[in-house]
């Protein structure tokens, strides 16, 4: 089951491209994680499935219907924006009220248990609230409204180490059992590899690469062996990244195919390795396919 569906999306601001040819498929059940440098379109993508924006090329659905649609369609996402908007003049006991005022789903259950295990005062105002404090009440809010997808644009940037533990193992917890599909976007590809099973990575505003994690750590080797040109390179290894010495190359490549080679030494990856090599510059010699099948 599929919870968001893009095909050739795009969005321009006035002469800009802000995301285009967005062509993706995103699981239900599943946190994915959405990576990428500044200005790749991560926020953008999240806007369009908000229904905060509207596509200016393709389509995209989500749950089923289209973003913003009406109050059906709103009460099957929750999204939580990266600034963590919140009214500086309600308390936080007014905004977990407010939430159960519009959202049909509401816990308030689960609301008032975090509050309180996060310590929040429910009195003050959101105004007085540190950075992470208001971060924490803008995720306690996104999930009490028990959507069937969360969008989180950069969560747990303004949280501490232990706070942002807290929160991804929240997130798994109420993934494992509500059945969340979670989209969430980070610069910590270390907390993202904690907690997500689908990665997507976008590199000036397209789709570099999309699927399992696991299946592209499977598919994909870290490769040390004497110096050799890269064109030379077996038909079927995509090289992703590439570096040289005078005696020795180093080079990341996709393969499904076992690697038969013994000049080879072949190391495994991280998710990190994985993303900074598809953040990089693509080798000349051998560029990679932009999507995983």
């Amino acid at each position: 089951m599929t919870v968001l569906r893009a095909q050739d999306l795009g969005k321009k601001y006035r002469r800009k491209w802000a995301l285009t040819g967005c062509t993706l498929d995103v699981p239900a059940g599943h946190v994915t994680g959405l990576v990428g440098p500044n200005g790749a379109g991560k926020s953008t993508l999240l806007n369009l499935a908000a229904g905060m924006l509207e596509p200016t090329t393709g389509r995209i659905e989500v749950c089923g219907g289209v973003p913003g649609s009406g109050p059906a369609q709103l009460a099957k996402v929750g999204y939580v924006a990266q600034n963590t908007p919140l009214y500086a003049n309600l308390s936080v006991a007014e905004h977990l009220r407010l939430g159960a005022h519009l959202n049909p789903r509401w816990d308030d259950a689960l609301a008032r248990d975090r509050i309180k295990r996060i310590g929040l005062d429910p009195k003050q105002h959101a105004g007085k609230l540190s950075g992470g404090q208001r971060a924490q009440l803008a995720l306690t809010l996104g999930v009490a409204k028990r959507p069937e997808l969360l969008l989180l644009d950069e969560p747990v940037a303004a949280l501490d180490p232990l706070a942002r533990r807290e929160f991804l193992q929240d997130l798994m917890e109420a993934v494992a059992e509500h059945g969340l599909s979670v989209v969430m976007s980070s610069h910590l590809v270390g907390d993202l590899e904690r907690v997500c099973d689908h990665v997507i990575v976008l590199v000036d505003s397209k789709v570099r690469i999309t699927g399992d994690v696991e299946d592209l750590l499977a598919t994909h080797h870290r490769l040390t062996g004497p110096r050799r040109d890269l064109d030379t390179m077996p038909a079927d290894q995509h090289v992703i990244s590439a570096s040289q010495t005078d005696r020795q190359t180093t080079a990341l490549v996709r393969t499904e195919a076992p690697i038969l080679d013994p000049a080879w030494s072949v190391g495994r990856l991280t998710l990190e390795d994985l993303v900074l090599a598809y953040l990089s510059e693509p080798v000349v010699a051998r560029p990679a396919l932009e999507v995983l099948p």
